[in-house]
């Protein structure tokens, strides 16, 4: 095994040849009868759709681990399960976007067609989504099993799954067709969308995860789950900004939030800073596919400064982050929570 104090593309490498035993013990899970074109079908559904990512998500249970064993060196075993943790949250995520993508009639992800466009595929997606969420207590189960914080990673994983849909409804419920409201929209709203279905499984649950491992009980880390549940929402107040403002061949992708009606930060702060005249502007033309509507958006955008408020919204941001964090009573905690507002800070993608 390579050595795990060596950079980070050592860490990747480790954590994919973890990817690869999980796929295998998956694809010869005994509970299920296997074919060939079962166990092909599997197999090239989850290549298409797990691994693809930045992957920072499950990385970062093994930076967390790390941390909180404040520089011991990791045993082999300690980092085998630190990342069949990681590559849980990781599947969480397919099992999410593949599921998203449906809903959303998407045409992309990660650069390539959305799992339910790859001919062939269409509608079986659904399942795969079903198939993708139950390969988690799969794996929990192979290697976590005799583990004392078994039942509270099994609790985790579902709670997080609970928290991430209930936050994807509110998100769907918000922006359905023939009901677009813009006077909807608020700050609160906007933080409730986003607590819910992004900040609870790409911040909280990886750091979680990290501490069930090194023996700590969730239930005295209240508030370190509160300060990654803000840095969940300042990271997704950066997305929105980015949708907008950021450069597309930076980011990846090309930014939709004003055609999709989407409760974005930007439009709950225009609406909170504009005048009436400004306001039926905004009525007028957001939600629309039209490039010239999106456009007068993008305008009115610009004549408020949404480009100065969030420069302000960011500084204010990390100030209040950073002195949660120094308030905290333990340095490898800290440590971790400063990692992760460090991968963040003014990010331009």
């Amino acid at each position: 095994m390579a050595n795990l104090n060596g950079t980070t593309s050592d860490l990747r490498t480790i954590f994919l040849g973890v990817y690869s035993v999980l796929k295998s013990e998956l694809l010869n899970d005994p509970a299920f009868e296997w074919t060939d074109d079962s166990r092909q079908w599997v197999d090239r559904m989850l290549d298409y759709n797990v691994p693809g990512g930045k992957l920072n998500r499950g990385l970062s249970v093994i930076d967390s681990y790390k941390l909180l064993k404040e520089g011991k060196e990791l045993t082999e075993d300690e980092v085998f399960l630190a990342s069949a943790l990681g590559w849980c949250i990781e599947w969480l995520q397919a099992y999410f976007l593949v599921l998203d993508d449906i809903m959303d009639n998407s045409h992309t992800r990660r650069g390539q067609p959305c799992w339910f466009r790859v001919p062939k595929v269409g509608m079986i997606a659904a399942n795969d989504g079903v198939l993708l969420r139950n390969h988690i207590p799969r794996i929990l189960k192979t290697h976590f099993r005799e583990k004392a914080y078994y039942v509270d990673l099994l609790d985790l994983f579902n709670e997080v799954e609970f928290q991430t849909a209930s936050g994807q409804m509110i998100d769907l419920i918000t922006t359905l067709e023939g009901e677009k409201d813009l006077s909807k929209y608020s700050l609160s709203l906007h933080r409730r969308i986003v607590q819910y279905k992004t900040a609870y499984y790409s911040f909280y649950l990886p750091v979680a995860c990290a501490l069930l491992m090194a023996g700590e009980n969730l239930d005295n880390h209240i508030d370190v789950k509160n300060i990654l549940i803000d840095m969940g929402i300042y990271f997704q107040v950066q997305d929105d900004y980015l949708d907008c403002f950021g450069e597309p061949e930076k980011i990846g992708k090309i930014g939709t939030d004003i055609e999709d009606f989407k409760c974005s930060w930007l439009v709950v702060k225009a609406l909170e800073r504009c005048c009436e005249e400004q306001k039926k502007i905004l009525f007028a033309h957001y939600g629309k596919a039209d490039p010239a509507d999106v456009a007068k958006v993008k305008t009115l955008y610009h004549e408020l400064d949404l480009q100065g408020v969030f420069a302000e919204y960011e500084s204010k941001s990390y100030e209040k982050l950073t002195s949660s964090i120094d308030a905290h009573p333990s340095k490898a905690v800290q440590s971790v929570l400063k990692s992760f507002l460090g991968k963040i800070y003014k990010r331009q993608k």
